[in-house]
């Protein structure tokens, strides 16, 4: 999983040439009701701030911060900025991972299914796992764009059912996902939803 996010500048690229394909001089389509602005809090109150049962990360360096469950450990992976996860269950799990982009905008690479599939599909999961969009969808958070998504990832002897959240901003493509085996998921949904509603991304100085 890890060695697979050096695609993640290739995807960039091949989402990129399509769009530029696809909408040259056409204007870009919100789709009614897709948008949910949310209000977070500002780094220096998010510890404060931070929910019952939850643990908080603020990386002022990498400009992001978010929420994990308490009780979820922090491991280190190779390709990865941060990842967090239970260690008796080790499907569930929150990691986040940026790298360069020149784009501005979420919005510049497409919209939220057509991103949502192809990250899936080409860096999320292995090639041999059968995948599925649930949803995709675009949040507005602090005048900033956000992709936010859903999807399961078929394995021989488990499913992993997992929440997803991109955007643009500092120069870098952020990818925040968070997830646990589908035997757990109507347990764990909950918990797993206010990790990626809690990721935030900050203006770096």
């Amino acid at each position: 999983m890890a060695s697979r996010f050096t695609d993640v500048a290739v995807l960039l690229c091949d989402l990129t040439d399509a769009e530029e394909a696809a909408c040259s001089g056409r204007r870009r389509v919100l789709v009614a009701g897709a948008a949910a602005f949310l209000s977070r809090p500002n780094p220096a109150a998010f510890a404060a701030e931070a929910k019952k049962g939850f643990l908080p990360v603020v990386d002022k360096k990498a400009g992001y911060s978010f929420l994990y469950p308490f009780g979820w450990e922090e491991v280190a992976v190779q390709g990865q900025d941060k990842v967090y996860k239970d260690v008796i269950e080790p499907l569930e799990s929150v990691s986040v991972n940026s790298i360069p982009t020149s784009k501005e905008d979420i919005r510049d690479l497409g919209p939220p299914d057509k991103v949502a599939e192809a990250l899936i599909k080409k860096v999320l999961a292995p090639p041999t796992q059968k995948t599925k969009l649930i949803e995709a969808k675009e949040n507005d958070v602090d005048g900033r764009a956000y992709y936010t998504f859903e999807f399961t990832a078929q394995a021989p002897n488990y499913t992993r059912h997992a929440l997803g959240a991109i955007v643009i901003a500092n120069g870098k493509f952020y990818t925040l996902t968070t997830g646990a085996n589908e035997r757990r998921w109507e347990k764990m949904k909950d918990r797993l939803h206010t990790v990626v509603d809690s990721f935030k991304i900050e203006n770096r100085i």
